[in-house]
């Protein structure tokens, strides 16, 4: 039996976690903000506290902390998503170091946005160019932070995730509404690439991950083929059998961003990841099809 440690363990991906590794008849531990439960502990994700015993008994540590990114980039936002990520990450790597017996794995998360805009070429973990923009310094900042401290003991992985498509989170309700209402046609040229996982191809992939002991750094997490927009909004039509979806043009996302508070970017960037390195290593994914994937998560 595995002992694991998930911090910021309370959104989306925690549960998805959660429910995966217990039912596998795993301990989980969650750390968060607000204790609701037996297995939660509290910590605040930046100071040294009682939740560094934990550690000593677990396994395998899941760093998923960070402020969402589903908001606009306004300066006060900006600075809570770099915090979030960077102080987090720093304390769990301090806490580590003070242990005797120390997590055997520490996976952090990551972000396939990681990667530049591109239509065309692939991205995988060798060959991905790492551009320049708000979003893209985050998760280079991230990155550094987590190799930044020397954790002699502990093997150490960064997932770069794709879009995670959940049964209760991730980018499926969202869109799932749109559909409902009749706007699930393509947004703007609809040909921007999209890079998704299913939940339990993400949930398996920390698994095969944790089990071949040889396997670290940087890791993508996404289906080996990236669908594109047009395709995934008519899956999802097609899945939710509405007939029709009104295309959604770009100065519309953008002003649609601006109205829901987010930023328009989460829709028009083109990412085209490749998980090469788990392709490589023998890893099968379970949900590699949009149009199934979205018909076993929906119906």
């Amino acid at each position: 039996m595995t002992t694991i440690t998930i911090a910021g363990g309370s959104g989306f991906l925690g549960q998805v976690l959660e429910d995966y590794f217990t039912k596998k008849g795993n301990t989980v531990y969650i750390l968060t903000r607000t204790v609701k439960r037996e297995n939660d502990l509290y910590w605040n994700a930046k100071d040294l506290e009682d939740w560094t015993k934990t550690l000593e008994q677990t396994d395998v540590l899941i760093n998923l902390t960070g402020k969402s990114v589903d908001c606009r980039y306004t300066d006060a936002n900006k600075k809570l998503i770099l915090d979030s990520r960077v102080d987090s990450t720093h304390a769990l790597g301090l806490a580590i170091n003070l242990c005797e017996n120390p997590p055997k794995v520490w996976f952090n998360s990551s972000t396939a946005t990681i990667y530049r805009h591109s239509t065309d070429k692939q991205m995988t973990e060798a060959t991905g160019e790492i551009g320049d923009d708000f979003s893209m310094n985050i998760a280079k900042s991230w990155e550094q932070a987590f190799y930044s401290i020397t954790n002699p003991k502990t093997r150490k992985i960064a997932l770069r995730t794709s879009i995670v498509m959940g049964k209760h989170g991730g980018a499926t309700e969202p869109l799932k509404n749109l559909v409902k209402f009749g706007l699930g046609g393509k947004q703007a040229s609809g040909n921007q690439k999209v890079s998704w996982i299913h939940e339990l191809d993400f949930a398996r992939a920390i698994e095969f991950l944790f089990k071949n002991e040889e396997l670290d750094g940087n890791f993508n997490l996404a289906v080996p083929n990236p669908t594109n927009n047009k395709t995934l909004m008519s899956s999802f039509r097609k899945v939710m059998k509405v007939p029709f979806g009104i295309p959604q043009p770009e100065w519309l996302i953008r002003l649609g961003a601006k109205l829901i508070g987010t930023e328009p970017e989460l829709v028009l960037k083109s990412r085209n990841v490749i998980p090469d390195r788990l392709l490589r290593n023998g890893f099968n994914f379970i949900h590699s099809d949009i149009e199934i994937a979205l018909d076993d998560l929906i119906n």
